[in-house]
């Protein structure tokens, strides 16, 4: 009982807030927009950069084998001639 009353004490006090006489000028908020622009670049980058890791791979692959094909197709004409 003494703990939920402690905490509901702590909770009100935390939750109570004083009016702030600061003032926040016009570069502060442009650094925040400016920063939160340069980390959805990096996530966006960093996603595409995870999709598109497997797309090459295939792709690399893809070319990998289809020179072989040609190069075995090559040899098997020039050992017939």
């Amino acid at each position: 009982m003494k703990l939920r009353i402690s905490l509901m004490m702590l909770a009100a006090v935390a939750s109570y807030a004083t009016p702030a006489a600061a003032y926040v000028g016009p570069g502060a908020g442009l650094s925040v927009v400016s920063a939160l622009i340069g980390v959805l670049l990096a996530v966006g980058a960093a996603a595409v950069f995870v999709v598109g890791w497997p797309i090459r791979r295939m792709l690399r692959r893809r070319k990998l084998a289809a020179a072989q094909r040609l190069t075995q197709q090559e040899t098997r004409t020039s050992a017939m001639r």
